[in-house]
């Protein structure tokens, strides 16, 4: 066999195995969201009175203070894979966030810096100072706004799927293009029940936020380290912006990866994300720069 014609064979079989390896992954993780006591843990869990509502909070391990915050829609299990990893060195806490999961809010309205300022007050409602923060997707976002606009509270961030706009500067095409039938279908319906008002608070969210100016990032001056996948929904040139504009920052690009970084390769964003949070920012510049 010629050695091109070799090496597109086992290019392909790489693929095939990629993909049947992600089939299982999701398939796994799928399986453990109904089994998980994550998100469920009565002795870990309890409900803290913030800005109006009672958010759901568990907290595992001991240590400095992790916070760690989930995506649209999403919850405390969402995580399963870095609360046993954190908790064997940090205090985890880790909550549903407004209208998500257990945290139930019936108001009409809800916004991005409304969670950020909830994760706030249930630091001062935990008498913490500062954490650091891990935040995934619609979490990153609140990450970004939490070290904006209480940036005493974080004191360092890692954020993954993060984006500054909703519209096609940010996010793919084709994924505005599956998100936007289901958008419009809700917006046009006059009458909705109490679950339909709940999903549309959450896709109203993700379709027409956030809008964060590049200047609000100058303000982040915490050490960030900002994470995608090379096909992500969100573009890799925004994800790079991100990391361009916030003063102390590292980009960690993952290749052949999509939105779901902190499952599909969990090893891997557990042992970056905590040497991360564990080795002081280093500024390389100059001579630096070559090595």
């Amino acid at each position: 066999m010629k050695p091109i014609l070799l090496l597109l064979v086992f290019q392909a079989v790489l693929l095939s195995s990629h993909a049947q390896d992600l089939k299982k992954i999701q398939q796994d993780f799928n399986t453990q969201l109904e089994t998980t006591s994550y998100g469920r843990d009565s002795s870990k869990g309890k409900y803290y009175p913030v800005r109006g509502f009672k958010m759901y909070c568990e907290i595992y391990g001991e240590g400095q203070p992790l916070l760690i915050i989930h995506g649209n829609g999403g919850s405390i299990n969402n995580f399963m894979y870095q609360i046993p990893y954190f908790a064997k060195k940090y205090k985890v806490i880790i909550a549903d966030s407004r209208a998500q999961g257990r945290s139930a809010d019936p108001g009409d309205s809800l916004s991005y810096e409304m969670m950020a300022d909830d994760y706030a007050a249930l630091l001062d409602a935990l008498k913490i100072d500062s954490a650091n923060v891990i935040g995934w997707s619609d979490g990153g976002i609140n990450g970004l706004l939490l070290a904006i606009r209480h940036p005493k509270k974080v004191k360092n961030l890692a954020v993954t799927g993060a984006n500054l706009t909703p519209d096609t500067s940010a996010v793919n095409q084709d994924v505005i293009d599956l998100i936007m039938p289901s958008y419009t279908a809700l917006k046009n319906k006059t009458s909705k029940t109490a679950e339909e008002k709940a999903g549309w608070k959450l896709l109203r969210l993700l379709t027409v936020e956030p809008h964060i100016p590049l200047s609000d990032l100058h303000i982040i001056k915490c050490p960030a380290l900002v994470i995608g996948g090379d096909h992500d929904i969100l573009k890799p040139a925004h994800t790079l912006l991100i990391f361009q504009n916030i003063p102390r920052a590292y980009l960690w690009i993952l290749p052949n990866s999509g939105h779901s970084t902190p499952i599909v390769y969990k090893d891997q964003f557990n042992k970056t994300v905590d040497d991360f949070f564990s080795t002081p920012y280093r500024k390389i510049e100059k001579e630096q720069r070559f090595f």
